[in-house]
């Protein structure tokens, strides 16, 4: 009886929908750099989109020029979009005149036990 019950169930919601419990997904990054209005204000604000990860831990952290970054950072809370998977975003503060002596800027994500993951945005890139 319990087979017809499994069944009956089976058929009730669909055999669609499936959780894949353990599956990593390297989310893709995206660096942003500071607009030239907020130049001329003073202040360089660059963002780093990590798209479509899996799971939400992801951690993000920035390198400026190569070595960990000593200025204002913040994380926004994983949001879950479609298939299931999360986007967030970290923001990196720092003051113009600094930002004019930086030669690039990278966002490195990390979970876990897997291969770091990085996005580098070449000053000299960017149009100021």
């Amino acid at each position: 009886r319990r087979f017809d019950a499994f069944v009956s169930l089976w058929y009730t919601f669909g055999g669609g929908t499936r959780l894949n419990v353990g599956s990593d997904v390297r989310p893709t990054l995206t660096v942003l750099p500071p607009s030239r209005e907020e130049l001329q204000k003073g202040t360089a604000t660059l963002v780093c989109l990590a798209d479509k990860g899996f799971p939400s831990d992801w951690s993000l952290a920035w390198k400026v020029d190569g070595s960990s970054s000593s200025w204002e950072e913040s994380r926004s809370p994983g949001v879950l979009g479609g298939g299931a998977l999360y986007s967030w975003s970290s923001t990196l503060r720092l003051p113009a005149d600094q930002w004019a002596k930086v030669g690039s800027v990278t966002c490195e994500a990390t979970q876990g036990s897997q291969t770091a993951l990085s996005e580098t945005l070449r000053r000299d890139q960017c149009s100021q």
